[in-house]
Formats: structure tokens, C-alpha cells, sequence
């Protein structure tokens, strides 16, 4: 007998997360229809792509756990070959070689990668005891670096970002003792500063990156070039006040002033025309998702589902995280769409088969007693 709870037992799906992704759906569909010049087009295609992304989401979610488990590995190994053939044969777009073009369709592996690896290191922990041993650990950081670093040759920081924190958040929740997770970040932060006041920049980042980096530290520096995103976007959100300006609105987007408007900066274009509340609201929308998720994680029934789930929703307020902070200035400036707010494609398909994946694991398993 299934847990029915606040599930639906034979579709297999988890209302609560459900209602909160179709909440933050149109919201999404809101700021794009302003974002975009009030283009039902761009709308309207935005909607087909989530509505391919509930399909997949709910096909997914029909898996049982114990199925998905057995194809992790070829799913890995798939991923990786395919990241292979990217760096050989893939398609060269805005100076970026991210993409696969097979005739009848174009895609990013990368965005496979975003699943298959928090996979591939749930299933390897959970064939083996817990904590994990430090030979472990490192057989795990080289499932997770091996594609990091090919997705960091195409390049696509904010993709590898992502793809790095997924598995760090699965050796983390593998049983990690903290004392060794907190020194990892302090040392991986005094690198961090020692790169940026030092030459190591020059020869770790492409130079478009390392003008990132400027850019962040000192966005008043070139106004009118470089730090131009940045400036604009800390005006809109600025100029959004307590209750925004109102749909469509928003002086900095309508104008023309921000760039990225409908993609990347999505969310400033939301802070001006909704102001501080409606941020605090969008806010509780991604919180109670990513609460859901973890709440997922905790009952989940498997070593398997519980460090999938938790590594999932952890790597979905990463996501959300990212990309507030380098809108707002407090991040540099990496590439990464807000989820579900962003016009995008792959992108999307790709969040909501990780949501199908934990209502999977949420609905799959048995009562106890």
C-alpha cells in the first residue's frame, strides 16, 4: 500500500509541490509578458516549454526510485560521453562551445549533467556503508569534477557552479563530518581571495570572466561598458520602492535601460514593477519549494532518496540563490537564469524533471507497519 499523504497514489503526484511550481509558473508568465515588451509570442512559447516540462515531470515521476537507481550509471556515463562530443564536434554559439546539433534538434548536454551527476553520487553512496571512507569521498569529487571541468572548457561557469554544488551537496549529506565541510569552504574562500588580488585569474578564467570579476568588484568603474548590467539592474530593484511600480510599469525594462531583461536579469525587472513585498512573496514561493523538497528528503525511505532529494532541492535554492545575488550585485556576474522566471528552454525541461524525480521518491514509498 502507497502513502497517499498529500499525494495523489496513482499518477503519483505530490500536490504540495505541485501547487507551488504552478504558483511560481504564473508569476513566471507574468514578469516574462512585461519583461519581453508585453510579447504574447514570447509568452506563449514560454508556456509550451513548461508545459513539456510538466509532461516530463509527470513521466518521471512514475518511475520507482529502485528503477531509476539501476540506469544511473548508464545515465552518467551517457552524459559524459556526450560532454566529450561537445568538446570535439559541438556548436559554436556567442563564443561558447555548449551545444549539440544533430539535424532535427539542437541541445546542451550540460543541462543532463545537472541531473546525472547529484544521481550517479546518490547511487555510489548507496551501495556503500555511511559516513563514507575518504577514499570514497574522493572517487566521489572525481565523478563530480571530471564533467565540472568539461562543462568549465565549453565555457559555462554558471552551469559547472551548479554542477559542483550538486555533488558537494550529496558527500555532504552522504555524512561529511562538518569540521571537514566548513574547512573545505574556508580554504576554497581564502583561494578565492588570493585569485582575485593575485595574477591567478589571468590564468584560470578567459578574459570575458575575468572582466566579470572587475566588474563586481568595481561596476562604477566602466558604467557605459562592462559594469553597465549591473548599474542598470541595481537602479531598477532600487527604484521598485516598497510596493513597485506595477506590471508593466517599470521605467528601467520598458525603456530599454536593462539589459538581459526577459533572461538573466528577469528578476530585477520583477523588483521594480513589484517592489520589496512582491520580492518577499516570490521569495516564500521558492522557499516553500525548496522546504517541500527537503521535507521530501527527510522521509524518503532509501539512502538513494534521501541524499537525491536533498541534493536536488539544496542544488534548485543554489540556483535561485546565484542568480539573485549576481542581479543584485552581490555576486559577480555568471550566467545563470532565475528559475522559472527566465525565458529559457532546456533550462526548464531540466528543473522540472529534477521535480519529477522527487515526487518519485515522495510517492513511491511504502507505509511503515
Amino acid at each position: 500500500m502507497y502513502n497517499k499523504g498529500y499525494s495523489f497514489s496513482i499518477w503519483h503526484w505530490d500536490f504540495l509541490l505541485l501547487a507551488g511550481l504552478i504558483a511560481l509558473s504564473v508569476v513566471g508568465l507574468a514578469v516574462l509578458y512585461s519583461a519581453s515588451g508585453n510579447s504574447w509570442p514570447v509568452v506563449k512559447s514560454q508556456l509550451i516549454r513548461m508545459v513539456l516540462g510538466f509532461v516530463v515531470m509527470m513521466a518521471l515521476a512514475q518511475l520507482n526510485p529502485r528503477t531509476v537507481a539501476l540506469w544511473t550509471p548508464w545515465l552518467y556515463i551517457f552524459g559524459v560521453l556526450m560532454l566529450l562530443a561537445v568538446l570535439f564536434f559541438g556548436t559554436i554559439s556567442k563564443g561558447a562551445q555548449r551545444w549539440l546539433d544533430i539535424g532535427f534538434i539542437r541541445f546542451q548536454p550540460s543541462e543532463m549533467i545537472k541531473l546525472t551527476v547529484p544521481l550517479m553520487l546518490a547511487w555510489y553512496f548507496s551501495e556503500r556503508s555511511l559516513p563514507p571512507s575518504g577514499t570514497h569521498i574522493f572517487v566521489a569529487l572525481v565523478l563530480v569534477l571530471f564533467p565540472t571541468f568539461l562543462i568549465v572548457k565549453q565555457p559555462d561557469l554558471g552551469t559547472a557552479l551548479l554542477i559542483l554544488s550538486s555533488g558537494l551537496f550529496v558527500i555532504f549529506f552522504a555524512g561529511l563530518h562538518w569540521w571537514v565541510f566548513i574547512s573545505v569552504l574556508g580554504l576554497g574562500g581564502v583561494f578565492v581571495l588570493l585569485a582575485i588580488y593575485t595574477p591567478v585569474l589571468h590564468y584560470l578564467l578567459h578574459p570575458y570572466q575575468l572582466k566579470r570579476v572587475h566588474t563586481f568588484l568595481n561596476p562604477e568603474s566602466d558604467v557605459l561598458g562592462a559594469g553597465y548590467h549591473i548599474v542598470q539592474s541595481k537602479i531598477a530593484i532600487g527604484s521598485g520602492g516598497l510596493y513597485g511600480k506595477g506590471l508593466s510599469n517599470g521605467t528601467q525594462s520598458q525603456l530599454q535601460f536593462l539589459p538581459e531583461r526577459s533572461t538573466d536579469f528577469i528578476f530585477a525587472v520583477f523588483s521594480e514593477e513589484f517592489g520589496l513585498i512582491g520580492v518577499v512573496v516570490l521569495l516564500t514561493l521558492y522557499f516553500y519549494i525548496i522546504t517541500r523538497g527537503l521535507f521530501i528528503a527527510i522521509q524518503a525511505q532509501t539512502t538513494f532518496g534521501r541524499l537525491l532529494a536533498g541534493s536536488l532541492s539544496l542544488t534548485f535554492f543554489i540556483y535561485v540563490f546565484i542568480n539573485m545575488g549576481m542581479v543584485s550585485g552581490i555576486l559577480p556576474v555568471v550566467g545563470l537564469p532565475l528559475p522559472l522566471l527566465s525565458y529559457g528552454g532546456t533550462a526548464i525541461v531540466t528543473l522540472f524533471a529534477g521535480f519529477g524525480l522527487l515526487m518519485g521518491i515522495h510517492t513511491h514509498r511504502r507505509m511503515l507497519g
